[in-house]
């Protein structure tokens, strides 16, 4: 098959942020009207927090099951998974039937979220040159926060006028609309010549004995990380606007507001922690410096409810997106480093399996703890806690590539 010579411009990159981005879009417009959804629903807050895990847990379950499954599917069939599925579990956000349905809704957003990672990563590098791959990285994987942006400000806008549930309608069509644009421009966008897997072949007959089990830990200490950090960014996001409404007695709107924030914040983290891996910085020292930022954004959290502080909540918020929203970008980007490119999916799932891992465990254990005695205090001490323990995996990650360089 003869390859064509234009290079990917705008349109795809467009396209794999929207395939990264489109799925999260339920649980993040329902963490922004949580507060009405709780009310309109008569659900405690430990069960808002299991739409959520239902969700993650769905997600978690899909990347371990089809990792391979989409290795050998067209980037195309993926794509359509993606936001077909993202439409319809939307769709049946958009019925008021209660809070059983709900939960169905969020557990399909759970299993749409089962191959953007490895079918995206997979296009960077076979339709992608090499020295653009990871900073689109950095850009693509910005779509979970530009989904938050969207999400946490459209959904409180339209509940003002047609209700959460109208919403969620909103964003079904938006997921089948971008269905058909993602599918057209992929189709439109060529392979890389034949040389490059070629390259790719010869380069894996150096050592690769010696290599493998290298590649190995690569992929599972990538997953661990994204476990521990997962937890710690879930049960932030899931209640980060209901603490601002309860807590601190922002409105619905300003309370979607500050996870907005937290996305534009982590939209622009994203892209710079992917930049500073395409100038050659090590993953292990920006999962390091993630980590101790986002253990002082779990400190800021706790200190604004005790002091009863907005400038420290803002500051909590701007840690949070400049941080622990930006490891994703670090673990795929990671992964491209070392994983070729007829492995990427099932490596993307092993490595997306661990951190939606970490997202199921976040909002249920949030909730339990938001909803017992000890409230948004016990929340916010176990958060830093988790974030303490990613900071000691990332220490002694970088221990290890010292030793071994």
């Amino acid at each position: 098959m003869p390859a064509r010579t234009a290079r990917p411009g705008f349109g795809l990159l467009a396209v794999l942020l929207s395939a990264v981005g489109i799925a999260p879009l339920l649980n993040y417009g329902l963490n922004a009207t949580s507060d009405l959804v709780i009310r309109d629903l008569g659900i405690t807050e430990s069960q808002f927090g299991l739409l959520a895990t239902v969700c993650f847990g769905c997600a978690a379950l899909g990347n371990a099951v089809f990792g391979k499954f989409s290795d050998r599917q067209p980037d195309t069939r993926l794509i359509l998974l993606i936001f077909g599925t993202t439409a319809v579990a939307l769709g049946l956000a958009a019925i008021p039937a209660g809070y059983v349905l709900l939960l169905a809704a969020s557990g399909l957003a759970g299993f749409a979220q089962s191959f953007p990672n490895g079918v995206t990563n997979r296009i960077l590098a076979q339709r992608v040159p090499s020295a653009q791959r990871i900073t689109w990285t950095g850009i693509k994987q910005s779509g979970v926060q530009v989904s938050q942006l969207v999400g946490s400000v459209g959904f409180p806008l339209l509940a003002a006028f047609i209700g959460w549930n109208g919403a969620s309608l909103a964003g079904a069509v938006l997921a089948a609309v971008l269905a058909v644009i993602a599918v057209r421009v992929i189709r439109a966008t060529p392979m890389l010549a034949a040389p490059a897997p070629q390259k790719a072949a010869a380069g894996a007959s150096q050592p690769v004995a010696a290599a493998a089990p290298s590649t190995k830990f690569v992929i599972f200490a990538l997953a661990l990380f994204g476990f521990i950090n997962g937890v710690g960014v879930q049960a932030t996001n899931v209640y980060l606007a209901l603490f601002a409404v309860r807590e601190l007695d922002f409105s619905l709107v300003a309370g979607g507001l500050t996870a907005a924030v937290a996305g534009v914040i982590g939209v622009s983290a994203r892209v710079g922690w992917g930049q500073m891996m395409s100038r050659g910085v090590s993953a292990p020292k920006l999962l390091l410096l993630l980590a101790s930022l986002a253990t002082a954004g779990g400190a800021s959290f706790l200190m604004a409810q005790q002091l009863h502080s907005v400038a420290l909540l803002w500051l909590a918020v701007c840690l949070h997106g400049a941080s622990a929203l930006g490891v994703s970008v670090v673990l795929m980007a990671g992964l491209l480093r070392v994983i070729p490119a007829s492995r990427l999916g099932s490596a993307s799932g092993i490595v997306s399996a661990g951190q939606f891992g970490g997202f199921t465990v976040g909002p249920l254990a949030m909730g339990l703890l938001v909803g017992s005695a000890g409230g948004f205090t016990a929340g916010w001490i176990t958060v830093t806690g988790i974030y303490l323990c990613s900071t000691v995996l990332g220490a002694f990650l970088v221990l290890r590539a010292r030793n071994r360089g």
